[in-house]
C-alpha cells in the first residue's frame, strides 16, 4: 500500500515562500501522474497543480506564475515550490495521484499565511 507523508508546511508571512515535499512510499511512484491538493475546513478538496509521468504541468488559476510543482521519480518526491504567498492560500495541503485511482490520503502539512 502506498503511503503519502507530505511536510515542509509552516506560518509565513505574505509575500513569502515555502517548499513542500510529498514522500511516497513503494516503488511505483514514477509510474503515476501526481498531483497537489489543498482543503479547509467545510470546504471540498481542490486541486492546486499537476505533473504528468513526463513532466507536464498544470495549475489552478489562482496559483499560475507562483507556484511550481515538480518531481524527483529517483527520490520517489514530490514537491511543491510555492511564492508569493497570499492569505488565500492558508490551508491544509496534500498529494496524491492525479488521474488515476486515488491512494489513501495522508496526513497534509498545513500552510497559514498571515501577518
Amino acid at each position: 500500500q502506498v503511503q503519502l507523508v507530505e511536510s515542509g508546511g509552516g506560518l509565513v508571512q505574505p509575500g513569502g515562500s515555502l517548499r513542500l515535499s510529498c514522500a511516497a512510499s513503494g516503488n511505483s511512484f514514477r509510474t503515476y501522474g501526481m498531483a497537489w491538493y489543498r482543503q479547509n475546513p467545510g470546504k471540498e478538496r481542490e486541486l492546486v497543480a499537476s505533473i504528468t509521468i513526463g513532466g507536464t504541468t498544470n495549475y489552478a488559476d489562482s496559483v499560475k506564475g507562483r507556484f511550481t510543482i515538480s518531481r524527483d521519480n529517483a527520490k520517489s518526491t514530490l514537491y511543491l515550490q510555492m511564492n508569493s504567498l497570499i492569505p488565500e492560500d492558508t490551508a491544509t495541503y496534500y498529494c496524491n495521484t492525479a488521474w488515476t485511482t486515488k491512494r489513501p490520503w495522508g496526513q497534509g502539512t498545513q500552510v497559514t499565511v498571515s501577518s
